[in-house]
């Protein structure tokens, strides 16, 4: 196995956090730039939250399967 530095969880998560902040503030910018050129404020409705957060579910198990090398 190979030897690894010691904080490599913590770097691994601060890295993915990062990259999840990031995706967020783009999501939420092209959210209010469509609003704005619709000329009113961004809507999300329930059901619009919901399909985004089964997509999220989505990405994250084909990421974790990414990880254990399925």
């Amino acid at each position: 196995m190979e030897t690894m530095e010691p904080n490599w969880k913590r770097n691994f998560l601060i890295v993915g956090g990062i990259i999840g902040a990031l995706t967020g503030l783009g999501a939420a910018y092209l959210m209010i730039r469509q609003a704005e050129e619709e000329g009113g404020r961004p809507q999300l409705k329930a059901s619009d939250g919901i399909q985004v957060g089964m997509s999220v579910m989505t990405l994250m198990r084909q990421i974790g399967k990414q990880g254990r090398g399925q």
